[in-house]
């Protein structure tokens, strides 16, 4: 079970983009990456194809899991710890307020 998933709030501990939040479109739990809305921006050269136009365009680069901390409600970065609930399922918990991330 991954601690950081697709749909999560979280801000960027270290690097260009530090204190910076944003919400994860993709997780590569291979390479252990993420890409962040917003975060990490490079400009890379597109070549002209029948829907986009040639140019130089702006997109999100990934960004290591380790520089990356979820935010919990407050939006402050807070660990990821685990807890089986009652009825046997395993949830996400902050450890900074305790609070279970995914209901």
């Amino acid at each position: 079970m991954q601690k950081i998933r697709k749909g999560d709030s979280v801000v960027v501990l270290t690097g260009k983009d530090k204190g910076r939040t944003g919400e994860v479109i993709q997780v590569m739990p291979k390479e252990n990456r993420a890409l962040v809305r917003g975060i990490n921006m490079v400009r890379r050269h597109q070549k002209q194809t029948q829907t986009q136009q040639a140019g130089i365009i702006s997109k999100e680069a990934s960004i290591h899991l380790s520089n990356l901390a979820v935010a919990d409600s407050e939006g402050k970065p807070t660990r990821i710890g685990f807890k089986i609930n009652d009825d046997g399922r395993k949830v996400r918990v902050a450890k900074r307020s305790g609070e279970v991330i995914d209901g």
